[in-house]
């Protein structure tokens, strides 16, 4: 395949979490076999909402009320991806009907969204990079990005992009817990939850508060809700060090994690099932002497008499043995928290919600690799 793109930008612009790639050779049409660009031109001509999208993106500068900014919408970056991988960076419009238009004669595979800049990004090149009229972003919804191939290592069900019912639990659970936070603990009320139309879910904060966050106030409340730290070779990757949950941590293992892991994850992903898989929740205990002893009872061969399910069974005597005080080990008892966090609390991409100039899949685009999938918008019941 073939990447061209007509309007080369900084190189420090980013697409979905990724910088733009170097060109490669061609090797055949990039669109899926069931893509079927027809279809595509069809969607677009008479069911995407162009209207709505830039009713949206306007935030109320819509030429129609009293003291709004008429160049707003202007100065917002559309990026379009075509056939064969081609790349249309810093496309701007000045209304719903001009961008109608152009999607419409583009027929665009995907449509990314950026930020607002200080000027025009179509023409940026007009303006000296200096003084008043730098060209910069001003403006941005706070985004989050959440993929579910970052849960492989604790889902059984499927890998890479596959998802199904079994592990689509997961991405409730990151949205019951990042919904609430930024309601409750940040005050935010304009937040739009979308499915990417592939492997996981986008959030838009609008707020008008939250547009305006600078880069370094974006790391803030993305670290905020920084929990998972480790990497796939690491055996513990979550450690509450602190003597008590931080309330925010507290509140999403009780009202969400906790119930989610017990009663659907721990059945649906065997989580406790085999040898293999028990191990690795015994890695994340360090006390050697509690390994030990939930070692030999799950290795012991004779028919237990108890209908429950084994997950079950063995998650009981897990949480009986560390909290019992039995061991005198310091803070066994939050090592059961641990393992419930690790294997259910979100799993963000930092970089994506850290800088304003990433660009971020349109809703209501059409998956390009899953031809049939679009981005879509979702409702989040409190």
């Amino acid at each position: 395949m073939t990447r061209e793109e007509c309007e080369n930008g900084p190189a420090d612009m980013l697409i979905d979490g990724n910088k733009a790639r170097a060109p490669r050779e061609k090797q055949g049409n990039s669109v899926p076999d069931k893509f079927n660009s027809n279809y595509l031109k069809f969607y677009y001509g008479k069911l995407f909402p162009f209207s709505d999208i830039f009713k949206w993106m306007s935030y109320g500068n819509d030429g129609k009320h009293p003291g709004c900014d008429q160049t707003y919408f202007g100065r917002r970056e559309f990026s379009f991806t075509l056939d064969n991988d081609i790349y249309l960076r810093f496309q701007s419009f000045t209304s719903a009907a001009e961008l109608e238009s152009s999607i419409q004669e583009k027929c665009p595979f995907k449509i990314d969204i950026g930020p607002v800049y200080s000027v025009d990004p179509a023409k940026r090149h007009a303006y000296a990079q200096s003084g008043d009229n730098v060209f910069t972003p001003v403006e941005r919804e706070l985004i989050f990005d959440i993929d579910m191939s970052d849960y492989d290592d604790v889902r059984y069900c499927c890998s890479g992009a596959d998802v199904c019912l079994e592990c689509w639990p997961l991405m409730t659970v990151a949205i019951k817990v990042i919904d609430t936070a930024l309601r409750d603990d940040f005050g935010f009320n304009h937040i739009l939850w979308v499915y990417s139309g592939r492997r996981g879910v986008h959030c838009w904060v609008c707020d008008r508060k939250a547009r305006r966050l600078s880069n370094e106030q974006r790391a803030s409340i993305a670290d905020y809700f920084r929990v998972y730290k480790g990497n796939e070779n690491s055996d513990k990757k979550v450690s509450l060090t602190s003597p008590a949950l931080h309330p925010f941590l507290a509140r999403s293992y009780t009202e969400v994690l906790e119930g989610i892991f017990e009663e659907k994850l721990l059945l649906s992903q065997n989580i406790l099932a085999t040898e293999e898989r028990y191990e690795k929740i015994l890695d994340m205990i360090p006390d050697e002497s509690v390994t030990a002893e939930l070692r030999g009872k799950w290795q012991e061969k004779r028919q237990s008499s108890i209908s429950n399910d084994i997950n079950v069974v063995r998650w009981e005597q897990l949480k009986q043995l560390l909290q019992s005080g039995k061991h005198k080990g310091k803070g066994l008892r939050r090592y059961v928290e641990e393992i419930v966090f690790s294997f259910t609390y979100p799993r963000l991409d930092m970089e994506v919600s850290k800088h304003m100039n990433h660009l971020l899949k349109a809703p209501f685009c059409v998956h390009p690799k899953t031809a049939s999938r679009r981005t879509q918008p979702g409702r989040r019941e409190r």
